[in-house]
């Protein structure tokens, strides 16, 4: 049967990563579905994904075997993943569930095509959530004189249900830098505001405040640098005078829920590359 794959690589720009990368496949008579390139003229820096199908006989062997060569003449830096493996992710949750029951129902409808592998929280709110989809949910307290074994804890689990991704579903405690660096590209945000807009605490209360007129939410990789990560997807939604806080609080519910759906879409079908402290994102 054939089989579905997915290459991502970056390297520096030259002529022919193209020509070198695309020959391979073709000499194994694989059939490119689609392909996506960016040159960032600010590094010099070139990223390419490309889906294909590959024909019977030929697996992932195979094809490392083929593009070694040119993975090795361009110095690239290449993912290859195979689409027919489902990816697992664990969900990370405070007491707002709003993103992660956003999650939770594109996964069942089939739009986000993922395992969520555990529920991880420092509430027990969302149990009840968990055992009625049938998801392992694991009660974490925080120790705010010893934070870094609840985070051996969390560790541990995404090794031993070998989760791919790390999703903070407004999981609303701040990661020590440790564990940011060791899952680092692993671990997507939702953060309740446009940034670098209001940060801390009560955003939208802020907002309403200054009387602003576009509120939004922003998703990001979690990295040392408390919501410095680089971006994945935003949106905003425009708002007006009459609006309180609640409502300003519920619209802003609502756009956390699909912008941390859309990015999550985007890392597990491997269209976003890390590119410093900025992303390319094939949509």
């Amino acid at each position: 049967m054939p089989l579905n794959f997915i290459l991502t690589l970056s390297c520096e720009d030259r002529p022919g990563i193209v020509a070198a990368v695309t020959s391979e496949l073709a000499g194994l008579g694989a059939n490119i579905a689609e392909s996506n390139q960016f040159w960032d003229r600010e590094t010099g820096r070139f990223f390419m994904r490309l889906a294909f199908t590959a024909p019977d006989g030929v697996d992932r062997d195979s094809l490392e075997r083929a593009l070694k060569p040119a993975i090795e003449r361009f110095g690239m830096r290449t993912a290859l993943v195979d689409q027919a493996r489902r990816k697992k992710i664990l969900v990370m949750v405070s007491k707002f569930d709003h993103a992660m029951l956003h999650l939770l129902y594109q996964i069942r409808v089939g739009w986000l095509d993922a395992e969520v592998a555990a529920i991880v929280s420092n509430h027990e709110d969302s149990r009840a959530t968990a055992d009625y989809e049938g998801i392992p949910y694991h009660y974490l307290p925080v120790d705010k004189a010893d934070k870094g074994a609840q985070e051996e804890d969390v560790l541990r689990l995404v090794k031993e249900t070998g989760a791919d991704l790390v999703v903070l579903a407004r999981y609303m405690q701040i990661l020590s830098d440790r564990f940011a660096t060791r899952l680092y590209g692993q671990i997507i945000n939702i953060h309740h505001s446009f940034l670098p807009s209001f940060k801390g605490a009560k955003p939208y209360h802020q907002a309403h405040e200054r009387g602003v007129k576009l509120i939004g939410a922003t998703a990001h990789y979690v990295t040392p640098e408390l919501d410095e990560g680089p971006i994945i997807e935003q949106e905003t939604a425009r708002v007006t005078h009459a609006m309180s806080p609640d409502d300003l609080v519920a619209a802003g519910r609502d756009i956390e829920s699909r912008v941390l759906a859309r990015a999550v879409k985007l890392h597990l079908e491997s269209r976003v590359m890390l590119n410093g402290r900025k992303t390319v994102v094939f949509g």
